[in-house]
């Protein structure tokens, strides 16, 4: 590994469509993929759901697989942790000792999950999902009958909570805040994702803070703030994730949320990128404030893009956010934010669902929310994201007309 070249630290999403954009745009000199898993490149959203309830022993879903890395001419430096940037000399150092020289570096080092501060004895029982290891282990964990307590009610919770459903266990959902999907999800749709789990048999706790988490006898006992306590086999925790930052701190890269880029995806060194759920970059569609996302498309677009943006490519990163979840048998999607949306626009679409479209106080669309039976919302939602690249200002009773057609929107 003496040859200078493109470097990527993080054998992702965001990586994998990296290395394989980098090959797709022309570069032929040296390319390495550093990943601190066991596993070729794989996919993530499958883990907290069929993964998880499959009847077969699963395998990962590969983004790239060993034959893939081997006809991109990818050096895939599989399990073996960068644990160190030298920027003077352009090296990143492994656990096992080796340095790798690069020309351009890209750090896709993602985000772990976040640690639930909890009291007690149990607390170092609680279970987390982010790698294909703690998928094997709810597997093993979420049992018929089994007793599970999910701590958090954003998407992995709520996903996690419909698959220990299917799994025959006895689901009960805790969450801190007054309502469950507090964030980037309308009011209205979180109402109806926690009716249907109602529905399924999830019992749900919301608004109450968590006290301890305690060990007594066969039982893990959780304990509310408002006196109650709720009786269970196993604790798993979804309450968001904490962008992997430290490699890039540990060499001086500007860290505020996650590590700091410019419209380029570029660090505050200029032969250093971050993509995907590590990043914090700028967005042209909102006025230029840094986000971070933490979402499975973002990851995608981002390692394409930087890896253009190695090449010397000049185009500022301004793709819409997009999200979706899975939820029994229907699919909540979101395009762009709703941060800033002075008002909402409701569209009823019959049995293919409905959607939401956030509005500036100035007309412009900010985003678009929908939930419907799978595939119901998707082409509307895909409509709209256009419309929201535009920045478009589309008449409200347009919006809530679903005789209007929102492709005819887009000729306006």
């Amino acid at each position: 590994m003496k040859e200078a070249g493109m470097v990527v630290i993080g054998a992702g999403e965001a990586g994998a469509r990296a290395v394989a954009e980098l090959r797709e745009r022309g570069w032929t000199g040296a390319i390495t993929l550093i990943g601190n898993e066991g596993h070729c490149p794989y996919e993530r959203p499958p883990l907290s759901k069929r993964q998880l309830t499959g009847e077969d022993a699963p395998a990962p879903v590969t983004v790239l697989g060993q034959s893939d890395l081997e006809r991109l001419d990818v050096r895939f430096a599989r399990g073996d942790a960068a644990v160190r940037i030298d920027r003077d000399s352009r090296e990143v150092e492994l656990a096992s000792g080796r340095r790798v020289p690069y020309e351009r570096l890209l750090l896709a080092t993602g985000a772990a999950p976040r640690q639930l501060a909890a009291q007690g004895s149990g607390a170092g029982e609680i279970l987390y999902l982010r790698r294909f290891e703690d998928m094997m282990r709810l597997r093993e964990r979420l049992r018929p009958e089994t007793r599970a307590a999910i701590i958090g009610g954003g998407f992995i919770g709520l996903e996690a909570a419909a698959s220990a459903l299917a799994l025959g266990c006895a689901v009960t959902l805790i969450e801190v805040a007054p309502r469950i999907l507090t964030r980037g999800v309308p009011e209205a749709i979180a109402r109806r994702i926690e009716a249907r789990h109602r529905e399924a048999g999830v019992m749900f706790r919301i608004g109450t803070m968590l006290e301890s988490i305690d060990r007594e006898g066969d039982d893990l006992v959780i304990r509310l703030a408002d006196g109650s306590e709720t009786r269970c086999d196993a604790v798993i925790a979804g309450i968001g994730a904490v962008p992997e930052t430290a490699l890039a701190a540990g060499c001086g890269l500007t860290v505020a949320n996650g590590i700091v880029v410019n419209e380029r995806l570029q660090t505050s060194d200029p032969a250093i990128y971050a993509a995907g759920d590590c990043c914090s970059f700028p967005h042209p569609l909102y006025g230029g404030r840094h986000i971070r996302l933490e979402a499975w498309r973002n990851a995608q677009d981002q390692g394409m893009h930087a890896a253009a943006a190695m090449l010397g490519a000049d185009e500022p990163y301004a793709a819409v956010p997009w999200f979706w979840s899975d939820q029994y048998e229907l699919t909540l999607q979101v395009a762009g934010l709703l941060d800033g949306a002075a008002s909402t626009v409701v569209r009823e679409l019959d049995e293919s669902g409905t959607l939401y479209f956030h509005l500036a106080d100035d007309g412009r669309l900010l985003a678009a929310s929908g939930i419907g039976p799978e595939g119901g919302v998707a082409k509307d939602i895909r409509l709209t994201e256009m419309l929201i690249a535009r920045q478009a200002r589309p008449l409200p009773e347009a919006l809530a007309d679903p005789a209007v057609k929102l492709k005819q929107l887009l000729r306006d």
